[in-house]
């Protein structure tokens, strides 16, 4: 077990901490009171978490070994490289518990009817069924590499599932070759049924049995294919080619990504040991990289898409998104915006509003502009579409659009140029900056006046996330709050300019001195002997700064209650630092990614959404927004959502200094958060 006091008696390690997040992750595929098929799709997060992490964090600190560098400073007190070591040591046992995991949920479908075979296991009877898929559909997909001594080895993709091929050949010696796993055919094969029993098999194992069809002409003895998989460094490097646009710039860094250095192998341990010699040679795998032993499956992020086989029982029952209480789908948003501010809490509201105050905006004649962050669009964006329906329709459209939100840069430059080639005024970020801010000002003819009216978010205007992400959106008419939006939109053009913004908190240049000041006045309350509080819900916490004047507060008598879903550096509990400060982490159903803070109590509560969780990017090197909430109907739905979460004993863990992640329990009722607050709108819609 890793104790943090082991390398900084202050801060937890960023890399250690997001592997404690995972692990959480992890415990959701364990638990038996989730739903099987749930259980199987935690695990495919985890192992899709994973595989960014080792894309990302993994490759950053390998750069620093790589540099020469010990890193120590940047990486709460351990150098690199002893870094990339402790993070190999907990990988490997957290892989090693999710095939336990993996074998125990198998276990657990048979007794429901449910068998995932492998090659070993086809009988007579879907022998046909099995040969005809694999002639029809899988074979002309498969890309298959014969390996030599004399030919390069092709880069193998980023991520990419392989099947290593080793032929004893009758002559005596042997070859070598790898199968790449298509990635457009379903990882899972619904096999006819027998009776009541559903059978299933993987496309790998589906491969394995047909090996002898892919190489008929090759003459061997035995031939056995086990599974490996690589990673490489998905940090983008720029051209400085100045020439070139910044979409082509970035267009052409997504393409490199898959060349890029490798920095996790992981192979099936049971693979033979030449052959793993033989690869690992051929694709200048070394000793800072990540080498993990795994089980004969790799890629199990796909297990996110494990086919349902119409078994209800064995999901998470369906939580119907509400409408919000006196805002209607079906006459004119802005209208209703215009009398009262409007709150969305998605998934538990429908994220139906935003798309259809959009549309409504592109049709409204007297709608004269929309302005627009964006940072990810679903695959099939209602957003887009509505933006280009109003640049269709006359209206000024401007959107920033984050060409660098890591891994949806493809889908965002697809985006830029249909929603270009429609019209659209387009501004890719600021130099230097990401635009993670999520925000939509609107200006409306009224009179001889423009009037305008928007929403602020703390998530992306993305309707598939917004299904499984908590989210809160403010729709406002509050021109003074929308003022300092349309700033911010000017601010893109000219970034030369600082402005100043009378309501909104805006990263990078107020971000940390205005928390800094709201933190102070809660210090100022105990010295004046009145009550000192603050709450803060957040994804990550992990600048120092941030961690430093928490602490400084805490010492104070300032008491402090945190939800961190993800990344925390900050120790709480600790006598003379933090030992008023308590973090819980929720994982369960829906993404915990909403942003909240919250100082003071009673009638002095200031209350901020926000798109910037307290990690140094967010602090110092991004456009994000804060923004206050002044509705007091809103700000007590906000407490009492935010109360609600800080009361789970159910799926709440403790955050303290071992990497334990053990599960909240207190003798109070059973209070499982996202079910009690699902229940709460359903009550509020009720009454």
């Amino acid at each position: 077990m890793i104790k943090v006091e082991d390398f900084n008696k202050e801060y937890i390690n960023r890399e250690i901490s997001w592997l404690q997040f995972n692990g959480r992750v992890l415990q959701e595929a364990s638990d038996i009171n989730v739903p099987l098929i749930e259980r199987l799709r935690f695990l495919g997060i985890f192992s899709n978490n994973l595989d960014e992490f080792f894309k990302v964090r993994y490759a950053t600190v390998k750069r620093i070994v790589d540099a020469g560098k010990g890193g120590k400073n940047e990486l709460g007190g351990i150098k690199a490289k002893e870094l990339l070591e402790i993070i190999t040591e907990i990988v490997i046992e957290q892989q090693s518990e999710s095939l336990s995991i993996l074998n125990n949920i198998k276990d657990k479908l048979e007794d429901e009817n449910i068998f995932v075979i492998d090659e070993t296991q086809i009988d007579h009877t879907l022998h046909h069924y099995i040969k005809d898929y694999f002639i029809k559909t899988v074979s002309p997909a498969l890309v298959t590499i014969i390996l030599s001594d004399m030919v390069v080895l092709p880069n193998l993709k980023d991520s990419g599932a392989y099947l290593a091929v080793r032929m004893q050949m009758r002559d005596a010696s042997k070859q070598f070759a790898l199968i790449e796993i298509p990635k457009d055919i379903n990882r899972f094969v619904e096999l006819p049924k027998q009776g009541d029993k559903n059978f299933i098999i993987m496309i790998d194992d589906l491969i394995r049995y047909c090996l002898s069809d892919i190489f008929n002409i090759f003459d061997y003895e035995s031939i056995t294919a086990h599974m490996i998989k690589i990673t490489r460094d998905g940090e983008l490097d720029f051209e400085s080619d100045l020439s070139k646009s910044f979409i082509d710039k970035i267009s052409d860094s997504v393409k490199h990504r898959q060349l890029g250095d490798p920095v996790r192998f992981v192979y099936d341990k049971t693979i033979a040991n030449d052959t793993l010699e033989y690869l690992m040679s051929k694709m200048g795998i070394d000793e800072t990289d990540s080498i993990i032993p795994g089980g004969r499956y790799h890629n199990r992020r796909d297990y996110m898409g494990f086919p349902s086989l119409g078994r209800q029982d064995l999901m998470y029952s369906k939580m119907e998104a509400l409408p919000i209480k006196a805002l209607s789908l079906e006459s004119s948003i802005i209208q209703a915006i215009a009398k009262k501010d409007h709150l969305l809490y998605a998934p538990y509201h429908t994220f139906s509003y935003v798309v259809k105050f959009l549309r409504e905006a592109a049709l409204d004649p007297k709608v004269k502009t929309i302005k627009i962050t964006i940072y990810r669009l679903a695959q099939i964006s209602h957003i887009a579409s509505a933006l280009i329906n109003a640049a269709i329709n006359g209206k000024t459209v401007t959107v920033s659009i984050e060409l660098r939100a890591r891994f949806d840069e493809q889908a965002n430059i697809d985006y830029a140029h249909q929603m270009e080639k429609e019209g659209v005024n387009l501004i890719f970020g600021v130099q230097g900056l990401k635009v993670h801010s999520k925000m939509c000002v609107i200006e409306r003819e009224e009179g001889k006046k423009l009037r305008r009216y928007g929403f602020i978010s703390t998530g992306n205007f993305n309707e598939s996330t917004a299904k499984i992400y908590t989210d809160y959106t403010l729709f406002t008419a509050d021109q003074k709050i929308l003022k300092d939006v349309n700033k911010i939109f000017n601010f893109f053009h000219t970034n030369y300019k600082i402005y100043t913004y009378k309501h909104l908190i805006t990263s990078p240049h107020y971000t940390q001195s205005s928390v800094f000041k709201l933190i102070d006045k809660e210090i100022d309350k105990v010295k004046a002997g009145q009550v000192g509080f603050i709450r803060l819900k957040m994804n990550s916490i992990s600048s120092y700064k941030m961690i430093d004047k928490l602490y400084e507060a805490s010492n104070a008598g300032v008491k402090i209650q945190m939800i961190v879903r993800g990344i925390c550096c900050l120790i709480p509990g600790v006598k003379n630092m933090s030992e008023n400060i308590e973090v819980i982490s929720v994982i369960d159903k829906f993404l915990e990614h909403s942003r909240l803070y919250i100082f003071g109590v009673d009638d002095d509560v200031k209350l901020y959404i926000s798109s910037a969780d307290w990690m140094t990017r967010n602090i110092d090197n991004r456009v994000e927004v804060s923004c206050p909430i002044y509705d007091n109907d809103i700000k007590q739905e906000i407490l009492d959502t935010f109360n609600i979460c800080w009361s789970d004993n159910v799926k709440a863990r403790l955050l303290n200094t071992l990497t334990e992640n053990e599960y909240r329990q207190n003798n109070n009722a059973k209070v499982r958060s996202q079910t009690a607050i699902y229940d709460y709108y359903l009550n509020k819609n009720t009454n």
